[in-house]
């Protein structure tokens, strides 16, 4: 390929094409994706360095066990899973994660005409999702932030779909306390 063209092969292509041996075809499908699997890997351990350590970590299973992919779902997802069992995998190796509270005494609600509203409600809404345990931030990250259906998400996660609405049903009740400052109660 050429520099600046697009690669129209299938990411089930690039994958077969890599694990056959193409120098460049890894590269292609890891750039394709690299924005949300980066995503997941920083909502899952919450921090930059834990992220870019599962990251890295998840990137070479992928890149090792490629010729093992059976291709009974997608490669988006199975990379998905990879990269969240790592992220998972790393919280529970340094231990770090902590429940903490999110918001001092003396923080004040987002106003409404303030410009910088989304940008504090992303915020929040971050360090909420830091507050959960890996297994509910999990699922909540799958289905509420990237939109993956309750079966898929309990493929990924390779559990069954009862579970992930369970911990769905418990991440959010632990969200709706923790942003329950954000409510409009005009």
């Amino acid at each position: 390929m050429t520099r600046g063209t697009i690669d129209a092969r299938s990411d089930d292509q690039l994958l077969r094409d890599h694990a056959a041996g193409e120098p460049t075809a890894f590269a292609e499908l890891i750039a394709r994706h690299q924005n949300k699997l980066w995503a997941i890997a920083l909502r899952t351990t919450g921090n930059h360095d834990d992220a870019s350590d599962a990251l890295q970590d998840a990137l070479t299973s992928i890149h090792v066990r490629a010729d093992r992919f059976r291709f009974d779902s997608t490669v988006s997802s199975w990379m998905h899973r990879v990269v969240l069992n790592a992220s998972l995998d790393r919280l529970r190796r340094v231990k770090h994660h902590q429940s903490a509270p999110l918001l001092e005494d003396d923080e004040t609600l987002i106003d409404p005409q303030d410009h910088n509203a989304d940008v504090d409600l992303s915020v929040s809404i971050g360090r909420a999702l830091d507050v959960l345990p890996p297994d509910q931030r999990a699922v909540v990250v799958l289905v509420d932030v990237y939109g993956h259906t309750v079966c898929e998400a309990a493929r990924i996660l390779d559990i069954p779909e009862g579970t992930v609405k369970s911990r769905c049903n418990r991440a959010r009740k632990k969200l709706a306390m923790v942003l329950g400052h954000l409510r409009d109660d005009d």
